[in-house]
Formats: structure tokens, sequence, C-alpha cells
């Protein structure tokens, strides 16, 4: 894999647009390099790396602007919610810090901006001067765009937008969101598939023309298709049907951007390939460990393993599982990257790893833990799953320890048929060595004994709950009373039956090592 250019904070204003973010104080020329973009919370540590682009959430009135930008470091921008107040100290604290100031169109959401700039910045759509444009979707949706004077957007077959043209400024309110949230907003396709519109546009294959109402600009559509899978479409925004020959030019593109989409595919499954193997050797904690850690740009101390799995997947197809394993993936990997730049995140088989660094603080495991938390609140509505944290790594050599005990937690879980649930395996130790001792016991076919079999055994004969009776009377401590309700039986019937289960198992309940016993096999090989 070759480094690809970093973003100037220029070409990121250039291409969203004065729709979505404009100047509001700027120190000077904007060419300073954008590392990634981070999110401002006032309670916690501000550890903004060189060049991030810093979202000021909440943060309003002059003072507290001023404030964040003596603080922000070597931020390449501040960015807050119109209307922004600019005086001359703002200003003067711009030029001192050498960090821009930007304001953000109220209509926009911070999720938004914040998934916008970081595609943007990990598709490496950003050439840099002199260069030859890349061969990519935002290049080709600039092509179309030139070719038929009107803006572009080319999308997939779920209307997630792929790549999307300049001049978007020129288009509706709908285009406007639909590029802010790289999304159709659901009520356009639920018109578009009413209208019979998604039907019409993948059974042709020449461009169709939609006219819409109200404020919608009409649209000239298209189906990018290879062969007979249907790929994506490509969108125009247009006020008048296509002459005969920017349909040409249109269905043309489309076969283009069907090769590009083909090709990107194919990239994208060798990175992710590379990258899930990459971050397996890391897991691992080998010799290779420090070297992979390194290509993949993670922290080699003071880590947390992650494993994150869905659950629920087992009546859907193979090809769509693969594909909500690898969104839910995505998902995971942005939510990690956001809290830590040297964070990362890979599916290996079924289980989705990530590797969290964590600053000092003595309580590693619960604070990632609650990282594990937040992001599956944030993905419930989409994606039923678990999530096994393992203990904190000081560095390379204890990650596949921290990886096994995020395993090991994920497996309690499933066990307990857990959904939407994050453990630490320290919570879990107890459950996760009965797992492994009931591991071993089925590995050597080992069956109960003693009094436990001698009471398994005569309630398969006569039909009996002693077993049961037992259980409870455990599970209550000794508590004839609690025993018994929870059996649903008089104290007296239960007492009967307690006294009638130590004579047939010779269980001497006044024993702890005896009650110990019972209740451990009770646990391994279940009643």
């Amino acid at each position: 894999m070759t480094d690809r250019p970093h973003a100037s904070l220029r070409r990121i204003l250039e291409d969203l647009g004065s729709t979505v973010l404009d100047v509001a104080a700027a120190p000077g020329g904007l060419d300073a390099e954008v590392t990634g973009v981070h999110i401002y919370d006032p309670l916690d540590e501000l550890l903004l790396p060189a060049g991030g682009i810093l979202l000021a959430v909440g943060v309003e009135g002059a003072g507290r602007i001023r404030a964040l930008l003596d603080v922000a470091g070597e931020a390449a921008a501040v960015v807050v919610k119109h209307p922004v107040e600019v005086d001359d100290e703002i200003r003067a604290a711009v030029r001192r810090t050498g960090t821009a100031l930007l304001g953000l169109t109220r209509a926009a959401s911070w999720a938004q901006v914040a998934a916008l700039v970081r595609a943007m910045l990990a598709e490496g759509a950003f050439p840099e001067p002199g260069d030859e444009p890349p061969d990519d979707l935002f290049s080709l949706a600039n092509a179309v765009c030139a070719l038929l004077d009107a803006p572009v957007t080319i999308e997939d077959r779920s209307s997630r937008v792929l790549a999307y043209s300049g001049r978007q400024d020129e288009a509706d309110p709908g285009r406007i969101e639909t590029v802010l949230g790289r999304q159709v907003p659901e009520r356009y396709q639920r018109m578009l598939d009413e209208r019979g519109f998604f039907k019409q546009l993948y059974h042709s294959r020449e461009p169709i023309y939609i006219e819409l109402s109200g404020e919608s600009i009409n649209r000239a559509a298209v189906a990018v298709r290879s062969g007979d899978e249907i790929l994506g479409s490509i969108w125009v925004a247009v006020r008048e049907p296509l002459t005969e020959q920017r349909q040409r030019a249109l269905a043309d593109a489309a076969k283009i951007v069907a090769l590009q989409l083909l090709r990107e595919r194919a990239g994208a499954d060798t990175r992710r390939r590379l990258r899930a193997e990459l971050l397996s050797t890391v897991l691992a904690g080998g010799i290779d460990a420090a070297d992979a850690a390194g290509r993949l740009g993670v922290a080699s101390e003071r880590l947390c393993v992650l494993a994150a799995q869905l659950t629920g997947t087992s009546e859907i197809d193979s090809a769509r599982m693969e594909s909500d394993r690898q969104r839910f993936c995505d998902a995971l990997a942005l939510h990690v990257g956001a809290i830590h730049p040297r964070a990362a995140a890979a599916l290996v088989g079924s289980v989705a790893y990530a590797v969290l660094p964590l600053r000092s603080g003595g309580d590693e495991e619960t604070r990632a833990v609650h990282v594990a938390e937040s992001f599956l609140a944030r993905v419930g509505p989409r994606h039923a799953a678990n999530v096994g944290v393992g203990r904190l790594a000081a560095d390379l050599s204890e990650v596949a320890r921290s990886r096994a005990d995020a395993d090991r937690a994920l497996r309690v879980l499933r066990a307990r048929g857990a959904a939407g649930a994050a453990a630490g395996y320290t919570t879990v130790h107890f459950e996760s060595l009965l797992l492994q001792i009931a591991d071993v016991v089925a590995a050597e076919e080992q069956a109960p004994t003693g009094p436990y079999e001698r009471l398994l055994a005569h309630d398969r004969e006569h039909g009996s709950e002693l077993a049961v009776t037992l259980r409870a009377y455990l599970d209550a401590f000794g508590d004839v009373n609690a025993a018994s309700a929870r059996v649903h039986v008089h104290p007296n019937t239960f007492r009967y039956r307690l006294k009638r289960l130590t004579e047939i198992s010779g269980l001497d309940l006044s024993d702890a090592d005896a009650r110990l016993s019972v209740m451990l096999q009770m646990r391994i090989f279940g009643l």
C-alpha cells in the first residue's frame, strides 16, 4: 500500500462547499495539513494531535471560543455552530495560535460533518497541487457533472452516497441533506419507491427522467450495472429532460463507474484482508507484533482488546451476514478511532476486534467497557451484538492475553443468551472458568459422579425432581421457605423431599466441601 497525501484545510473547505463550513477567522492561509477529526468534551482532558479539526459541540460565545482556541494546541481548525461571534480578541487568538475558526451551518449535525470529513480523509480524495487527479469516484462524479452541466451523486443499492460532484449548492434542500448525511433520507427513498421510480430505474438500461413536485428539482438517473448485478446508480439534478447526446453520455458514464466500483470493491477487500492480517499479528503478540502495529499505526502500550460479535444472525443468508459483519466492524473502527487516533479494528472470522489505547488511571477495563456500551447503544437499532473486554495490556507482549480475555468474556455473554451487552473479563472471570472446565469435561467425556449422579439416576428412573429441589435449596442458602417458594411447594413438602434426597444420594448438607462439589457439578453438567 502506498501512502496517499493528506488533505489540506483549504481542500476540505472547497470540497464541502460553503453550504456546510465557512471561515469565520483564519490565521492567514488555509494550507494546514488535516490529520483527523475530534469531538470536544469539556469533561475530558483535551489531547488533540497536531493538524486535528476540533468539533466544538455546544461551545458558543466569544469568551468560550477564545478559551478553546488557547488550549487547542496545534489544531488545524476549531469548528463552532453558527452564528459565530468574532471580535478583535478572537482574531488575535487565531493569529497567535495559528488555528482557524470555522462556522458550521445550523442545518448540519455534528455527527454528519464528522463522518463526512473522516470519510474524505479515509478515501484520500485530495491530490497535491500539480498531481494528476486520482481515478476515483469523486473525480468521475465531477467529470459527469461537467459533461451534463448539473450536480451529480453516485449511490449504492441502499441509497448511500459513495461520491458527489461539486456545485451541490445549485441543487435542492433534499440533495444537500443527502450529501451531508451521505445517505438519501428515508422519506425520499419511500417516496421514490412508492412512485415506482426504483423499479423503473433498475429495470431500464437507459437513463430515466424523474419529475418531482414541490421545491425539489427533477432528476435524471441511470443504474450502474455489472452484467445483471446492480451495483448502484448515478443521480443528476436537472430542470428538464436530458438531450439525446447527454443521455448517451450518462449511460457511458455508468459503464465507467461500474468498472471503478468493481476495482474499489476488489481494492477494499484486499485492504481489509491486509488490515485483518496485521491486526491478527498484533493480537497474537509474537515477535512480529511490533512491526504489524507500526504498519497499522496502532499504539504499542496500555492497550485493551475489545471483541465484538453480532447476535441473532443464524437465519440470515451468508452473503448478507458477511456484509452485516463488515458494516458492523466499520462502525466499530469509526467509534474507537474517534476516541483515540491510534486505535484500530478489523474483522477476524466472525468477530470484530478492536485495539484501544487508554491513558493511565487505574480503571482502564471499566473505561473500556463504557466505550463498548456506548458503541452498542449507537449501533443497537441496526446491529444486535455483544462485546467482551480484555484486561489492560501494558505492552504488545501482553496483547495476546487481553485478546484471550476478551474472547472469554464474549463467550460468557453468548452462554447467557445476552444481546446488546458488554462485559469486562474480571467481572465474568468465574463464569469463564466454569466454561473452561466444562470444555475439559466434554473433551474427556466425563460424567457426573457421587451424590449428584445418584440423584440424577433416581430422577430419571422415577420421574422425580430431587435434583431441582437440591438446586433450589443451595441457591437459597439453605432457607427452606425461600427455596420451597421457588419450586412452588409447601415448606413441609420441601423438607420431606430434602430428607429423601439426602437418604438416596448420601449427600451431607452440613459438609461445605460436599455442597461445593455438588454445586460445581450442577453448573458444569447442567440441570
